[in-house]
């Protein structure tokens, strides 16, 4: 019998292939089609090199950045935050300056470490995704987000935890070292929390957090998992062609693991606990500033106390609080963050050859409006479209090829939208106010000193432009040539730093701007003489 195991004839890939077709087609009928390509055997000799894999370039990992570096790369893109991007800008820089001192010197790698694995606390909406993502595009590390209510305990139906490690390889292009140096990001983590009260076994709560310890923990991931039927078949193949089949493993020692959730509940179990601690004679009293946000007195047994295993949350030193946020935080957000939501309109529209320009009043009314839906920067999105659905459908038709978001379009889109396509004129005047605007804010930045034209003053300025068939920015150039340098002569005799600029300035800019002059000067000496009559 042993003889004849030995004799027998190992197949083919097509056989197989052929016979994995046959079961899939047998178990699903017509509805799924299975294709496997067959891998190329190593053909190469001494006389063709060609053909030969290229060596692998060794992996070199870079790091110098300091805490302070990585913040102010953060604060480009979120707004506020800063005690959270501070505590992620050190547990980073800490974590891969360890990294690159294991990499350059093997020797030390048996040095007692604490990995500096972070938990986040805070409201949906509030940047903590947009933070890791960016904080890993700037390391140049692979990055993998993915939510905890997605895996299951390894047997059970769903995905494992083990699969974030495979997905985290595939987004470093198969390069396994550079992938040891990742991050993951597991979102909604307050989800699998086990309740104390719980009977039997929690397939998707302490079970998941149990594998996620695992990983957190030095560990070794096989690539190829044991359910993934085309990770299986290409083994087969591989030992038909080897005779052995090579193991593909990722350690995760230096994967960064950084877990986030609202914690709704956990606020309760800190209040309490403090409240406790707040009675009998030898009670601290905790201020105010500290019982509004209960996070910020988190500790470990709080976790615990709300469902997490023990071992876990050990794996967890660093806690990073995010704050809710107010609509002048989402106005900020929209006004001056790089990846504001509102350049992604600027460039819809833009494909069409329209541009459309946000007044300030417009951005502050759709933080407002989002503010209201308690979702955070997450309803920016929301609110834009709403707004501007209707423009992305007439507009690109038109011959409309700019227009202003103001206040008036957020709180009546379809009303401002039908006065933009029936009357010319009054898109116009919405657009040149607004350049006008955009002028004055230019001003300011190069200057530090703020200008601003009244109503009667703007509307003079527009007609001229039209009369002129030149741009507002163009006329108001010209207009304050010489304007720079007199107000700042009245800033230095004065203090003077704001200016209100009405008819009279646009119709004789240089005779106001004299008399402005002489009057600084003589308030000067006015007050010089004050200061000797003191003496």
């Amino acid at each position: 019998m042993s003889n004849q195991r030995l004799n027998k004839k190992i197949p083919t890939i097509d056989e197989i292939q052929k016979e994995f077709e046959d079961f899939v087609k047998r178990k699903y009928g017509g509805t799924v089609n299975f294709t496997m390509s067959q891998a190329k055997p190593n053909t190469t000799t001494t006389d063709d090199t060609s053909a030969a894999t290229p060596e692998k370039k060794a992996f070199d990992l870079k790091f110098d950045l300091k805490p302070k570096a990585v913040k102010q790369y953060l604060d480009r893109y979120v707004i506020k935050q800063d005690d959270a991007k501070k505590a992620l800008a050190i547990a980073v820089c800490d974590h891969y300056n360890h990294v690159r001192e294991v990499h350059e010197n093997p020797k030390i790698a048996d040095i007692d470490y604490s990995k500096q694995n972070i938990v986040m606390l805070g409201p949906t909406g509030v940047g903590k995704t947009y933070l890791i993502r960016h904080i890993a595009k700037l390391i140049g590390v692979p990055f993998v987000k993915a939510d905890a209510t997605r895996f299951s305990e390894t047997g059970y139906v769903g995905a494992n935890v083990d699969d974030m490690i495979r997905d985290l390889v595939t987004q470093a292009d198969k390069d396994i070292e550079l992938a040891q140096y990742g991050i993951i990001y597991l979102d909604e983590v307050d989800k699998i929390a086990t309740p104390p009260n719980i009977i039997g076994r929690d397939v998707s709560g302490r079970g998941v957090q149990i594998g996620l310890l695992k990983l957190m923990e030095e560990t070794e991931v096989d690539l190829r998992a044991g359910y993934d039927a085309a990770s299986q078949m290409q083994a087969m193949m591989e030992f038909q062609q080897k005779g052995v089949v090579e193991k593909h493993i990722i350690n995760t020692r230096h994967i960064l693991f950084i877990i986030s959730g609202a914690f709704n509940g956990l606020k309760d179990i800190i209040n309490k606990r403090i409240n406790q601690n707040s009675i009998g004679f030898n009670a601290t009293v905790k201020s105010q500033t500290a019982l509004a946000d209960p996070f910020q007195l988190v500790t470990p047994q709080d976790f615990i106390e709300f469902g997490f295993e023990p071992e876990l949350i050990g794996r967890l030193p660093v806690h990073v609080v995010c704050r809710n946020l107010s609509a002048a935080d989402l106005y900020h957000i929209l006004k001056h963050s790089e990846g504001s939501i509102i350049r992604q309109y600027e460039r819809a529209f833009g494909a069409y050859g329209i541009e459309v320009l946000f007044s300030d009043e417009g951005l502050y009314r759709i933080a407002e409006a989002a503010h209201v839906q308690e979702t955070g920067a997450r309803a920016l999105m929301t609110v834009c479209e709403k707004t501007l659905r209707e423009y992305k459908f007439e507009l690109p038709s038109s011959n409309i090829r700019e227009f202003v978001v103001t206040e008036k379009v957020v709180e009546d889109s379809r009303g401002e939208l039908q006065k933009i396509l029936e009357n010319m004129d009054y898109n116009r005047q919405t657009v040149m106010r607004e350049r006008v605007r955009r002028f004055e804010a230019d001003f300011r930045r190069e200057h530090q000193m703020q200008i601003q034209f009244d109503d009667e003053a703007t509307e003079l300025l527009c007609q001229k432009a039209v009369d002129q068939g030149r741009g507002p920015k163009e006329i108001c150039q010209e207009l304050l040539q010489s304007y720079q340098h007199g107000l700042n002569l009245i800033k230095q005799n004065t203090g003077q730093s704001m200016f209100m600029f009405t008819e009279e300035v646009v119709e004789a800019p240089d005779t106001v701007l004299e008399l402005w002059i002489r009057e600084s000067y003589a308030a000067k000496s006015k007050e010089e003489g004050k200061e000797e009559g003191k003496v």
